[in-house]
């Protein structure tokens, strides 16, 4: 984007109820433009959003944050320079280069460095927060030739790379991270020492363009897909297993097939990281086991749910693979070594990405990777994503035991030997809460989403509450899989957001948990701020079923009515 392409689509108009989307660009140079970049890229990821973006005082990047009230933004983006860490470190103070000054500058920018950690962990508390490190070079104050590394210039990296370290493990702090950076921003085109020195600007346009668009996008970051289906012969392995054999197809450098080791090997990383990985293979099933067998594959047997192997179309396999996982084709990525058979799965589902594994083309294998991770990647890793897989295979039976109208028998439910737990803590151990409400497509109570700010904002209204429900019966543990967020005014109920992972459905956790709130609170009623979307189809038949007509904005369920028709309940329950 060029600077006349930003300041044109800063001007957009937005329509006159647009939801206000407050930021603060922290920087200690002249913002200019920097802020139209960033407030054009912004644009773009919410169109429908009016943002608005403040920035502090020039040479005082760590006061401006200390002054901050981060409970009235939305966001907060700092551009860090080394200038801000100390003023010798840039062009524009004169006097401070000579050799007796580098120990005392290597000691300032410690101080500095840890007083903007405590800036940004305590708004982080409040806000979403992105942190972009140094982009421009240090200036030649060193007494060691450029292509030395002195001992002081290696102190300072060394405090810089402890700082991101150490706000990297912070919730609600994401580090820009350097090398992508540099893959698409070039550091010998960064710096205009020009504008630097006349304005105060030390960017050039394309970097500064660059730097916005990644900052812009680490507060908007977009919602990880959550399963990966994958062919088998030339994809995972090199080779037609039904010609060569189970002991022909390879994956190693010895048979000039390691890029498919590499592939596996990757697969079993996004296993690990809760990534649902299926199979669609035209294929023999027996020799597909016999494979999957073999110890030296890296991708193991039971990293992969489920298997759908025969010789019917990949379609349709495709779409056993979304019902048994139950989640939507927009979710997922398909990948297959021919071009025919992604066009044939993409056809029948467009919203999937169906992509090809070119297995002589290196480079686009290695694009490829870097493609996936972008849309598998995660902040953190939970409980959940851990025993994502295991809790699908083992709720299998389930699948088997509904019935035509998609819910199990009080019989099989008995059997289950569920056990719910219901948390009323505002103050969650972990971010499940927040992940949920901003992930959940399907048991969405209107399928609206919230920032950091807007969450705590929303809590700290002392009459507010917040209930995670936490899920297990005999077939495995789901863990944290609902959550309801509302408010409490004297015997009613406003329940502000329902959600419900799809791998809890069919076990009456919904009934179970509006009869937790009911009780809980001693409420008479229940006001429910319903909308209908394109995804949640299960929201509006559990209200249906309980109004006994489609639900509308503003729905209300009556206690007594809601016992009347509530289904037998058959989990034991906890409170903690």
């Amino acid at each position: 984007m060029n600077l006349i392409e930003a300041l044109e689509l800063s001007k957009k108009p937005v329509p006159p109820d647009a939801k206000l989307f407050r930021v603060f660009l922290g920087c200690g140079f002249t913002p200019l433009h920097l802020q139209s970049f960033f407030h054009a890229h912004l644009r773009q990821l919410l169109p429908e959003n009016r943002v608005e973006i403040k920035t502090g005082l020039f040479g005082d990047l760590a006061g401006s944050l200390e002054r901050l009230d981060p409970k009235a933004l939305d966001g907060l983006a700092v551009a860090l320079e080394w200038p801000d860490l100390d003023s010798r470190l840039g062009i524009r103070e004169l006097g401070g280069w000579q050799v007796s000054d580098v120990d005392e500058v290597v000691s300032s920018v410690d101080r500095q460095l840890s007083r903007l950690q405590r800036a940004l962990t305590t708004a982080a508390r409040a806000v979403a927060v992105v942190v972009a490190l140094p982009t421009i070079p240090l200036p030649p104050l060193f007494y060691t030739p450029p292509n030395i590394n002195s001992a002081e210039k290696t102190k300072l990296l060394l405090s810089l790379a402890k700082f991101a370290a150490d706000l990297s493990e912070e919730p609600g702090i994401r580090i820009l991270d350097s090398q992508s950076l540099n893959s698409v921003s070039p550091p010998a085109a960064r710096f205009d020492i020009k504008s630097e020195i006349l304005t105060g600007f030390p960017y050039k346009l394309p970097h500064a363009s660059t730097l916005a668009q990644l900052m812009a996008s680490l507060l908007q970051a977009q919602r990880p897909k959550k399963g990966l289906i994958t062919d088998l012969d030339d994809t995972l392995w090199s080779g037609i297993l039904g010609e060569v054999g189970v002991e022909g197809v390879s994956w190693s450098l010895e048979h000039h097939s390691h890029i498919h080791g590499l592939y596996q090997q990757f697969l079993s990383s996004l296993a690990s990281a809760g990534v649902l990985v299926g199979v669609a293979s035209k294929n023999d099933a027996a020799l597909v086991q016999q494979a999957f067998d073999r110890k030296d594959l890296l991708l193991k047997k039971d990293k992969v749910f489920p298997f759908e192997v025969h010789w019917h179309r990949k379609s349709d396999s495709v779409q056993r693979i979304l019902k048994s996982w139950n989640i939507g084709p927009e979710a997922v990525v398909f990948i297959d070594d021919s071009p025919m058979e992604a066009a044939e799965v993409k056809a029948a589902f467009p919203a999937m990405e169906c992509l090809v594994f070119k297995k002589d083309d290196y480079q686009s294998v290695w694009d490829l990777l870097a493609n996936l991770r972008a849309s598998f990647g995660k902040t953190a890793i939970s409980k959940e994503d851990a025993i994502r897989l295991e809790s699908l295979r083992r709720a299998a039976p389930l699948l088997d035991a509904l019935g035509q109208d998609g819910n199990a028998s009080d019989e099989f439910l008995k059997r289950a030997d569920a056990f719910v737990s219901f948390d009323f803590s505002k103050r969650p151990k972990d971010g499940r809460a927040f992940e949920l409400v901003n992930k959940t497509n399907q048991f969405n109570l209107n399928g609206k989403r919230f920032s950091e700010s807007e969450w705590a904002k929303f809590l700290a209204d002392p009459a507010s509450f917040l209930v995670t429900v936490t899920y297990q019966d005999k077939y495995g543990p789901l863990g944290k899989i609902a959550v309801v967020l509302g408010k409490v005014n004297e015997k009613k109920l406003h329940v502000a957001a329902w959600v419900m992972s799809c791998r809890a459905f069919s076990r009456r956790i919904e009934h179970h948990t509006l009869k937790r709130i009911l009780d809980k609170f001693d409420a008479d009623e229940a006001v429910f701020d319903f909308q209908a979307t394109e995804r949640n189809s299960p929201t509006q038949d559990f209200f249906l079923e309980l109004a006994g007509a489609p639900p509308q904005p503003g729905l209300k369920i009556l206690r007594t009515s809601f016992l009347e028709k509530a289904p037998p309940l058959f989990h034991r329950v906890e409170e903690t």
